[in-house]
């Protein structure tokens, strides 16, 4: 799994979702329920993943809608 983006902001995590699902690029995000355990106060990141295979494409998706800053290098 290739790592895009870290981020606490869930609008992000929603905005890329749907990026990945018009592009038909299945999108892992990591530590999505780790708030159960630090109390829903968003202190942990959660980790959006795609397939190694994905990486290059999904890169390229969020750079092309203006989220190249967000990415992991």
């Amino acid at each position: 799994m290739h790592e895009l983006i870290r981020t606490n902001d869930l609008v992000l995590i929603s905005f890329v979702e749907a990026l990945m699902a018009s592009a038909e690029i299945h999108v892992f995000v990591a530590d999505r329920h780790i708030s159960a355990t630090e109390g829903s106060i968003g202190l942990f990141p959660r980790r959006i993943l795609v397939a190694e295979d994905d990486a290059e494409e999904a890169r390229q998706v969020l750079i092309d809608n203006g989220l190249a800053a967000e990415l992991r290098p």
